[in-house]
């Protein structure tokens, strides 16, 4: 399973990225081998809208299972689910820990965004 996790650091010690469309970058983590890399997003660090949605394709395009962040907006996570990308929300914990936390099972997926559009 490829998980794409928000965050603005380059290991699994760094913090989860509150925000989906305009976090720094993504952490794409194999479940499977326990290898990641890291996929920018600094095209949508400062866009006036769209962030969310240009976000949702990237990780689209890079095949990914699942996705944890702090907030998913409306037009995000219709985009990530029309894709078939599961949205988990998870805040106050390293990407190791949600990692963990998704494969013990206490992460739950949502059905619905969590924030109203543009959030920031």
């Amino acid at each position: 399973m490829k998980i794409a996790i928000t965050t603005a650091g380059n290991d699994l010690d760094a913090a989860i990225d509150t925000r989906f469309g305009r976090a720094p970058q993504f952490l794409i983590y194999h479940s499977k081998t326990g290898a990641f890399s890291i996929q920018e997003n600094t095209q949508n660090l400062n866009a006036a809208q769209g962030a969310g949605i240009q976000s949702a394709t990237t990780l689209a395009q890079a095949q990914v299972d699942c996705v944890i962040t702090g907030n998913c907006g409306p037009k995000a996570y219709a985009t990530l689910d029309a894709a078939g990308i599961k949205v988990y929300t998870c805040a106050d914990a390293t990407v190791g820990e949600a990692i963990d936390m998704l494969k013990r099972g206490d992460l739950k997926p949502a059905h619905e965004a969590n924030v109203e559009g543009h959030w920031m």
